[in-house]
């Protein structure tokens, strides 16, 4: 398996876009740190880009390891789309290894991300996220976002990126987010290819259109959800933003990031937790083992309700291919499971 000599931290390169264009429209080389940023970068740059996505459907960006190919699709991009909030904890070394000049677009830049729990004193409750840095519902999707600045890339782990640090990164969970996602992308292709900003801001809207009409079928599903059976458990702590949108309690073995074990003393006090609080469901994730949560469902008598998508979508025939299935799918999943358990 490909791995770097040493880890460096990218303080010297320079990640705000500049105002010449990159590259002939035909010619504009994208790279994507993973799948779901992969699916919004398609619906806004449509046949004017060519688009590699790093971390594929299904797999997980928190214990990625690098390939030789990987460095050959950064060296040679012109933008690279990554999450950010130190979420791509590999990302650093990687850009540093190709020597790529390319534009690093951290596509949380201008959201108000929620507040991490400690890993080292994780109560198994998203509700902590909420307590310092809340965020707002209503976004404004104009031109404020267009003209942001974007910081040198850090990476400050040897290996696996245990920790994601202060703030929760899972931000693409919430629609309203993911709005701001598309938003930053469109202004980031404009910026490289103004001959294709009419065509790529065109898409972007009718991409938004898109998720307006998602948001209000999620309100619907989650409707039916009643409030006595909005306590759920999940894999690992990455639905943040969708418990506190939609009124949910995630509980998770495990924190922000799946790349550290969940202790035994850890199980035992979040099942101890899901007797106390009656959890409705309990589910799976596609990026993550399901050992642990069957465990948890022998020991609390609790089914597994079905699978969550959460750091990644699922193959081109699976239920979660494009990020609007993937969240239609998670909330359908969830009511299904809380009502018929």
């Amino acid at each position: 398996m490909f791995r770097f000599n040493k880890l460096v931290t990218l303080t010297s390169v320079a990640v705000t876009l500049l105002a010449s264009p990159l590259a002939t429209a035909s010619d504009l080389k994208v790279v994507s740190t993973f799948s779901i940023i992969s699916d919004f970068a398609e619906n806004v740059g449509g046949d004017r880009i060519a688009l590699t996505t790093l971390v594929g459907p299904n797999n997980d960006a928190h214990t990625y390891e690098p390939r030789p190919i990987d460095v050959t699709a950064v060296k040679n991009a012109d933008l690279v789309f990554a999450n950010g909030a130190n979420f791509e904890g590999f990302l650093g070394r990687l850009i540093q290894a190709s020597g790529s000049t390319a534009k690093v677009i951290e596509l949380t830049e201008g959201i108000q991300l929620l507040r991490n729990a400690h890993d080292d004193d994780h109560d198994h409750s998203n509700d902590q996220h909420h307590d310092d840095h809340h965020h707002h519902k209503n976004h404004k999707h104009d031109d404020k976002h267009g003209g942001h600045t974007h910081h040198h890339y850090d990476s400050h782990t040897g290996g696996h990126n245990h920790s994601h640090g202060e703030y929760d990164p899972h931000a693409w969970q919430s629609v309203p987010n993911a709005r701001i996602y598309v938003n930053n992308i469109a202004e980031a292709f404009c910026t490289a290819d103004p001959g294709g900003c009419p065509s790529y801001r065109e898409n972007a809207k009718s991409y938004d259109a898109k998720l307006i009409m998602l948001e209000k079928d999620l309100e619907a599903l989650v409707s039916e959800i009643p409030l006595d059976k909005r306590t759920v458990i999940t894999s690992h702590d990455a639905f943040g933003y969708l418990a506190q949108e939609y009124g949910f309690q995630f509980l998770a073995p495990q924190g922000a990031s799946t790349g550290s074990e969940a202790s035994a003393q850890t199980v035992a006090r979040l099942i101890q937790q899901i007797k106390q609080q009656q959890a409705s469901a309990l589910f799976v994730e596609n990026i993550s083992n399901p050992q642990l949560i069957q465990q948890i469902a022998n020991e609390t008598g609790m089914k597994v309700g079905g699978k969550l998508y959460s750091d990644a979508l699922s193959t081109e025939d699976g239920d979660a291919a494009t990020y609007i299935d993937m969240m239609r799918h998670n909330l359908s999943t969830i009511r299904d499971a809380t009502l018929n358990q």
